[in-house]
């Protein structure tokens, strides 16, 4: 039987914490998603958190920086 993944503390409150602490800087999506990953342990994908961060960064008005490859 599978388990799902239970997420450690609540990832959308992690995101405004770490959006608040950037709110007069810039701050990069690879950098968000890292600090994200090593506060909360989350194995949502890249993909799934850089959308959550830019939806709350846009809702906050905090630039984030598009990591290009």
């Amino acid at each position: 039987m599978h388990h799902p993944h239970v997420e450690s503390p609540d990832i959308a409150r992690n995101v405004d914490k770490l959006l608040a602490e950037h709110c007069t800087g810039l701050l990069s999506m690879k950098d968000a998603i890292a600090i994200l990953r090593e506060r909360t342990g989350t194995e949502r994908s890249d993909a799934d958190l850089a959308g959550l961060i830019t939806k709350k960064a846009a809702y906050l008005g905090v630039a984030v920086i598009s990591d290009a490859h």
